[in-house]
């Protein structure tokens, strides 16, 4: 039965993106049918609630051809099972309790967590998760934490075909990753396409620990006469960065730079940068110094990743990055955001904190 819903009606080079961001934000009304316009190359995505202002502002940011109107859609006909739906009948309901709630899903991989009451039956969660994700082609388990200088975590190989390379896209851009060999987190999607919207023409940018490009990409692409300086002490994250950067073409714009960043800053980007990248969550206070040392003399602006942990708060965090930026000399001016990312365990957040350096 038809039904009249908002929606954001976009170009449809834009679709995924925007798509992509609405699925973020929540508001995606996946009971009704995307409807494409061939006529005028558009497509309209509907929407389950109205925007704020302030995420209308962020979306028309990214697509500033973005157009919110009202509009009749057509309701889906059938809708997928869920896991637990599949797998009832195969698994007790204690273990039906006990399954994954989320995949990291990179590309065309899902990257799960089995608790050691589901080991038994790995195989099948894993098989049910392709019939559930039909994009899907390989499903991969965690195996411990991130951990090591390369911040990588073992993975083991479940169900679909064996391997662990593909190709990701979000926001317009994609990107070649080895999810085995080099860090990087599909649930950064949002922030780092938010980063990438702030960034000005003009701007010379160091992302210090760069990846396969998360972050420097987007930039890139969307600043066309930005500096990117992407960082990596990883050897095979950089070679992933190099196919990226020509994959999406911007050659001219990001240079890929191996090694640590501290011996780096000093011997090339000292005082060159009007914005740190600090993705680095885990030791990220260990390099408030390098990354002070990075930004010009003039000031500029830190995006400083880390972990509060419960009972810690975010008002502290931001006091102890504070008194780090201190111990270089310089001042933080004002904190232009300071808000979670994500839940990364029971009681801990990864948090962003942008704050302006002078």
């Amino acid at each position: 039965m038809p039904k009249e819903s908002l929606c954001l009606k976009v170009p449809k080079k834009d679709g995924e993106k925007t798509l992509t961001l609405a699925n973020q934000i929540g508001v995606n009304d996946k009971t009704l049918l995307i409807q494409r316009e061939p006529q005028t190359n558009t497509l309209s995505i509907p929407l389950s609630r109205a925007l704020t202002e302030e995420e209308l502002n962020q979306m028309q940011a990214g697509v500033p051809e973005l157009e919110l109107i009202s509009q009749t859609f057509a309701e889906k006909t059938r809708q997928e099972k869920t896991l637990p739906e599949l797998l009832k009948g195969e698994l007790p309901q204690d273990l039906l309790d006990k399954l994954p709630r989320a995949l990291d899903v990179v590309g065309d991989i899902a990257i799960i967590e089995i608790p050691p009451e589901l080991e038994p039956h790995k195989i099948i969660v894993g098989q049910a998760i392709l019939k559930v994700h039909r994009n899907l082609r390989t499903v991969l388990a965690k195996v411990g934490a991130i951990s090591g200088v390369f911040r990588l975590r073992s993975v083991e190989f479940l169900v679909g075909e064996n391997r662990t390379t593909t190709l990701h896209k979000e926001y317009g851009c994609s990107y070649y990753v080895d999810v085995a060999k080099a860090y990087f987190s599909p649930r950064l999607s949002q922030e780092h396409w938010r980063v990438a919207s702030l960034v000005q023409n003009g701007e010379t940018v160091a992302d210090l620990f760069a990846g396969v490009g998360p972050f420097a990409v987007p930039i890139a692409k969307s600043c066309k006469d930005a500096k990117i300086y992407a960082v990596d002490i990883n050897p095979e994250a950089v070679e992933y960065l190099k196919k990226n950067i020509k994959l999406n073409k911007v050659e001219n714009r990001v240079v890929p730079l191996v090694g640590d960043a501290r011996k780096l800053v000093n011997e090339q980007l000292s005082g060159i940068a009007d914005r740190v990248i600090m993705n680095l969550p885990e030791t990220a206070y260990e390099f408030v110094d390098v990354a002070c040392k990075t930004i010009k003399s003039t000031g500029g602006l830190i995006h400083f990743y880390g972990f509060v942990r419960m009972p810690d708060t975010i008002e502290a965090f931001q006091q102890r990055f504070t008194e780090a930026v201190e111990k270089t000399g310089r001042k933080v001016t004002t904190f232009e955001r300071a808000k979670a990312v994500r839940e990364t365990a029971p009681y801990e957040l990864q948090v962003v904190l942008d704050a302006k350096i002078c």
